[in-house]
C-alpha cells in the first residue's frame, strides 16, 4: 500500500509539476511540500496549519482529501501533538518547583519533620504540647486589629461587587448597542474604511495589513477562531492580507456585498 508521501509525489509527477510549482501554485512553501512527499509531517507548526497545509496540496493534486487525512490521523501524530503542549504557546511560562533543599529544611537533623508529632514523644504519647495544651502556641491577636481587619475586609468586598455591577451595566449596554446596529462595524476615522468577516461555519483567521514588498504588516486581527454565524469587523487602512484555515467556511462582506473567499483549505487572499 502506498504511503501518505508517495501519493503526493505521484500526483504531482502526473501534472508535470516541479515542488517550486506546486509551491507558488499552493502558497505553501515548498520545503513543507517536499517533507509531505517524504513522509516528514514535523513542520514545528500547530496541528491545525499541518492539516490545512495537507488538505490544500491534496485538493491541488486532485486527491481524496478526506482519505489523505484519515490517513495522517492513522499515523498518530495528531493525538500525540495534542497532548504535548505547544512549546511555542507554553515557552514562557515559569514554574516554579520547591528545591531539595527546601524540603529537608522542614526535617530536623535525624529526617523527621521537625513540626510532626513524631518528633516529640510528649506530642507522639500525648498529642499535647509541652504546655499542657493540645492547642498551638502563638502570640495572641488583638481584638482591636481583628476588627480593623474585618471592616477593610468588608470594604473590599463592597468595592469589588461596585466594579463588577458597573462592569455588568457597561457591557449589556454595548451589546445592546451592538444589537441595535445589527453588526455595524465599531467607531473607526471617518476617512478609513471596514470589512467584516462572516463565518459560514467554524473557521480560524487572521488579518494584517500587506506592505508594499508583498509581506505581511501590521496585525489586523490577532489568530482568531470565528465560531459559526460570527460577524468580525475589521480596519482596512489599505491593501490586506487574510489568512484562513477553511476558506469555503468564510465570507467578506465589502459595502454592503458578500463575497466568497478565492480558496478553499488553508491559504491566504489579498483584498485591494
Amino acid at each position: 500500500m502506498q504511503t501518505i508521501g508517495e501519493r503526493l509525489e505521484e500526483a504531482r509527477k502526473r501534472k508535470g509539476i516541479s515542488i517550486r510549482e506546486a509551491a507558488e501554485a499552493t502558497k505553501i512553501r515548498s520545503d513543507y511540500l517536499h517533507k509531505f512527499e517524504s513522509n516528514q509531517f514535523d513542520l514545528n507548526l500547530a496541528e491545525i496549519y499541518t492539516r490545512g497545509f495537507l488538505r490544500s496540496y491534496a485538493q491541488f493534486l486532485r486527491l481524496p482529501v478526506e482519505k489523505i487525512l484519515n490517513d495522517y490521523a492513522a499515523l498518530g501524530r495528531s493525538e500525540s501533538r495534542q497532548r504535548s503542549p505547544s512549546r511555542e504557546i507554553y515557552g514562557r511560562m515559569d514554574v516554579s518547583v520547591a528545591s531539595g533543599d527546601e524540603h529537608a529544611a522542614d526535617k530536623s537533623p535525624g529526617g523527621e519533620d521537625a513540626s510532626s508529632p513524631a518528633s516529640d514523644p510528649v506530642k507522639r504519647h500525648t498529642g499535647l504540647n509541652r504546655s499542657g495544651s493540645s492547642l498551638p502556641t502563638g502570640p495572641s491577636i488583638s481584638p482591636l486589629w481583628i476588627f480593623r481587619g474585618g471592616i477593610a475586609l468588608a470594604t473590599m468586598v463592597v468595592l469589588l461587587l461596585l466594579f463588577w455591577a458597573g462592569k455588568a451595566i457597561i457591557g449589556s449596554g454595548d451589546d445592546a448597542g451592538r444589537k441595535a446596529t445589527n453588526g455595524a462595524p465599531a467607531a473607526v476615522a471617518a476617512n478609513e474604511s471596514t470589512i467584516s468577516l462572516i463565518a459560514v461555519n467554524s473557521v480560524r483567521v487572521k488579518v494584517t495589513r500587506k506592505n508594499d514588498d508583498g509581506s505581511p504588516g501590521e496585525v489586523l486581527l490577532p489568530d482568531t477562531t470565528l465560531a459559526k454565524g460570527e460577524i468580525r469587523t475589521v480596519r482596512k487602512p489599505g491593501p490586506i492580507l487574510i489568512w484562513a484555515t477553511e476558506g469555503k467556511n468564510l465570507q467578506i462582506e465589502i459595502s454592503g456585498k458578500r463575497y466568497p473567499m478565492p480558496f478553499e483549505g488553508y491559504n491566504r487572499a489579498q483584498i485591494n
